[in-house]
């Protein structure tokens, strides 16, 4: 994680790719690629935009090293001339991306990249890995975050990571879809988000008496005094002697305004129901229930139908890997070409598959909202040369069954366009932004879905609708390609 020159961080064959096209600088055209996904994980509605703060730094640092030139040399595939103009490479394209924090819909351009070739080709694994990975943990975070209602999330799965780069990154990635903090404190120092913690099983053992163990934490941490009381008997041992510990601390004299008790197993709902009402005939309705224990989305929602009495939650594991969707299945294609008068022909990538033929041209797409209510419409995929405005009726129809249109009339809608400049002639125009700064965007984000669209199982899709000049142009090329 220390390597701020990710440059190597790319599949071989986007070198040898871009050796082909130094030896053949006709074929070094300006292009357009597309990075998409087709499908939401999760089997969701919506997903979340991350990871663009790294793909920013990324390209920034973006250089080969005397020591990387030497490394490809010793691969022994490539020619003196080529490393040569790698040892003075420098990004000269454009990139246009979706928000970070956004919500994004299927097939529409999540990054569009505008450059030679040669460059093009060059950061598609790096933006792959870096984009796919974070957006998977963030839509996975904004599920968990709907489904605890309010309470708060505390991400806390560092030690079931894929390493320290993904705990890290998807820690913050979680934290600007909604979770209240994080257990990495590593992730606190480079982000600026809260940490968050209490004590593990290993504490109480470690003491003779888990009363002892108890009442010690209490002394060190008054004002953030939640008790781990499964390690031996819940209901029998650690909320009674939780209960003494806090009594102990009010006849000490020390604060009790952040005081509770944590399970980490049993039978959540069973014991957190009497866990509050033992809790309550205590005098402390204060002191707030935590739980942990392997949860995830439709194990919180559970909990809360078994009527659960839970004040947050510490989620790990199925969080921080995506347990149930480990790969957030971003592509990237090449969409366009730029002609001799500078003007990009569209290119079009058939599949037997409909899901897999790409949508052709240099593109950009508005995001349609209805006006009253400012909830989500549709988004609207459209050639980078058309312009639609709120003045004049809009067109939206079903790209896959044409014959289903809406017409909005002005006053009924708004548009946003939604793809914004990063890079611009190969100079960063890109401004960083605070990561909490980034949750509160999130989360209004979030607050833009119908309810039917954030549902965990069969929601709504959001359309994404083609303009009718893409939509024709789209036909064309296929009908040109199947003779």
């Amino acid at each position: 994680m220390d390597r701020q020159n990710l440059t190597l961080l790319t599949d071989l064959y986007e070198l040898t790719m871009m050796q082909g096209y130094y030896q053949h600088e006709d074929y070094n055209k300006t292009v357009v690629f597309d990075a998409f996904f087709r499908n939401n994980p999760f089997g969701g509605g919506y997903s979340i935009m991350c990871g663009v703060e790294q793909l920013v730094n990324y390209i920034k640092e973006l250089h080969f090293s005397s020591e990387d030139i030497d490394y490809l040399r010793s691969v022994g595939i490539f020619s003196e001339d080529f490393l040569q103009y790698l040892s003075k490479f420098k990004f000269h394209g454009d990139i246009y991306c979706i928000p970070e924090g956004s919500l994004m819909f299927p097939r529409e351009p999540m990054v569009k990249v505008v450059a030679p070739i040669m460059e093009a080709q060059l950061v598609e694994t790096a933006i792959l890995c870096i984009i796919n990975h974070q957006s998977l943990i963030a839509t996975k975070a904004a599920r968990i975050v709907h489904a605890a209602n309010g309470a708060p999330i505390m991400e806390f799965g560092l030690r079931r990571a894929q390493g320290p780069d993904a705990g890290t990154y998807g820690a913050r990635a979680a934290v600007i879809a909604g979770c209240a903090g994080t257990s990495n404190v590593l992730c606190g120092e480079l982000f600026g988000v809260p940490v968050m913690g209490t004590h593990a099983h290993s504490w109480i053992m470690s003491f003779d008496d888990e009363l002892d163990a108890f009442k010690t934490y209490a002394e060190l941490y008054p004002t953030a005094c939640t008790l781990l009381v499964d390690t031996y008997d819940t209901l029998k041992s650690g909320v009674p002697n939780a209960i003494r510990t806090f009594d102990y601390m009010k006849e000490k004299g020390l604060p009790l305004d952040h005081i509770g008790i944590r399970l980490d197993s049993g039978d959540l709902a069973y014991l957190t129901k009497k866990a509050r009402k033992m809790l309550d005939d205590a005098g402390y309705p204060q002191a707030k229930i935590t739980c942990s224990n392997d949860l995830d989305e439709f194990l919180i929602s559970s909990l809360y139908q078994q009527g659960a009495c839970i004040d947050s939650f510490g989620v790990g594991t199925h969080l921080i890997t995506a347990k149930d969707n480990p790969s957030f299945g971003g592509v990237y294609k090449l969409a366009a070409l730029e002609k001799e008068d500078g003007s990009f022909e569209p290119k079009i990538k058939l599949s037997e598959n409909t899901e897999k033929i790409t949508n052709p041209g240099n593109k950009k797409f508005y995001r349609v909202y209805e006006k009253d209510s400012g909830k989500v419409k549709a988004d609207l995929i459209c050639f980078e040369d058309e312009t639609f405005t709120e003045d004049e009726p809009l067109l939206l129809f079903d790209p896959t069954e044409p014959w289903k249109k809406t017409i909005l009339q002005p006053g009924e809608f708004t548009l946003r366009e939604m793809l914004q400049p990063i890079f611009l002639g190969g100079e960063c125009v890109y401004r960083p932004r605070k990561t909490m700064d980034l949750q509160q965007y999130c989360l209004k984000e979030q607050d833009s879905l119908w309810e039917e669209s954030r549902r965990l199982t069969n929601p709504h899709q959001i359309y994404v609708d083609l303009s009718q000049k893409l939509y024709d142009t789209k036909i064309a090329l296929l009908a040109q390609m199947s003779k």
